[in-house]
């Protein structure tokens, strides 16, 4: 056995400075304090000291009186039976509730066994309905992935065919500024001739308006003689029967006259009707060419539906 490094004087001597110190005294404490050595060896050593002073010197005592030890006896003999009642009676009860204790525990456990079997076909089930949703969401993978390397190629190919068109659209939009030009002069000339043609058809308005205001006065004239003539022929007539071939040549005239302006204001009303037919045709030019204008001048920004 290899000697000791410290004197368990030594030992002893950190033991109480520790314990007057109030620290745990332990092995680790010890060789700390003695600056080493092994702390099982250590320890063992304060232990000894320990027990060695917790030992009582055995004195010699006076023996018990008879009648003191027979009590003594018979006391000791009462009390050992009401101990062993006292003791049957409580591992009795001992017993009984650690039986209802057992019981409980099975019950429980049976309990906990169902709860666990039916979770465990719970979550068989689950499993097996993962695996299914997995096979499905497996095969929609696969059919998304063929979708996706489809819409690669058809994305490369509309790619192609967005430059191309790209291509005539700066083709068309340059056309289209071309064409805008040639419109406004064309729209331009014809808001002229449009201004023109209303200029005119005014002036035949006022000009027919007159007219017909004149061939009213007129017929207003003519129906006044010609009913004043008819009136004096009527009278002539009562008196003379010669003169109803001069009212009859007079009525002849003036229905001719009438006939006449009839026809003058029925021309006047086509030449009207003529010059408001060119005025609309005109409108109908001008707006035709201020759409085509809007259309050719707007910003072209998706392809036409002939291009698609």
């Amino acid at each position: 056995m290899r000697p000791a490094e410290f004197a368990p004087e030594t030992i002893i001597e950190a033991g109480q400075q520790l314990q007057a110190a109030g620290r745990n005294i332990t092995g680790f404490a010890l060789r700390q304090r003695v600056g080493g050595g092994n702390p099982t060896r250590l320890k063992q050593v304060w232990d000894e000291y320990l027990a060695s002073q917790s030992m009582t010197r055995v004195e010699p005592v006076a023996e018990l009186p008879v009648e003191v030890a027979d009590e003594l006896v018979a006391l000791s003999k009462a009390l050992t039976e009401r101990l062993a009642s006292l003791a049957v009676e409580l591992n009795d009860k001992a017993v009984k509730a650690a039986e209802r204790r057992v019981a409980e525990v099975i019950r429980t456990a049976g309990e906990q066994r169902e709860q666990a079997e039916r979770e465990l076909a719970d979550a068989s089930q689950t499993v097996e309905n993962l695996e299914a949703a997995l096979d499905t969401s497996r095969g929609e993978v696969d059919a998304l992935t063929t979708k996706f390397n489809n819409s690669q190629a058809y994305s490369q190919a509309q790619a192609v065919e967005l430059a191309q068109l790209r291509e005539r659209l700066a083709a068309a939009e340059q056309g289209a500024k071309a064409a805008a030009a040639q419109h406004a002069a064309e729209l331009s000339r014809a808001n002229e001739a449009a201004e023109h043609l209303r200029v005119e058809l005014d002036t035949l308005r006022k000009t027919a308006a007159m007219e017909l205001d004149q061939v009213r006065l007129e017929l207003a004239g003519v129906k006044a003689r010609a009913e004043s003539d008819l009136r004096h022929a009527h009278e002539e007539t009562r008196s003379h029967q010669l003169a109803s071939e001069q009212v009859s040549g007079l009525l002849s005239q003036v229905r001719e006259e009438l006939s006449q302006a009839r026809h003058q204001a029925a021309e006047a009303r086509e030449e009207v009707a003529r010059l408001q037919g060119q005025v609309d045709a005109i409108e109908g030019l001008r707006a035709e060419l201020v759409r085509t204008l809007a259309n050719a001048s707007r910003p072209t920004s998706e392809p036409s539906e002939n291009e698609r």
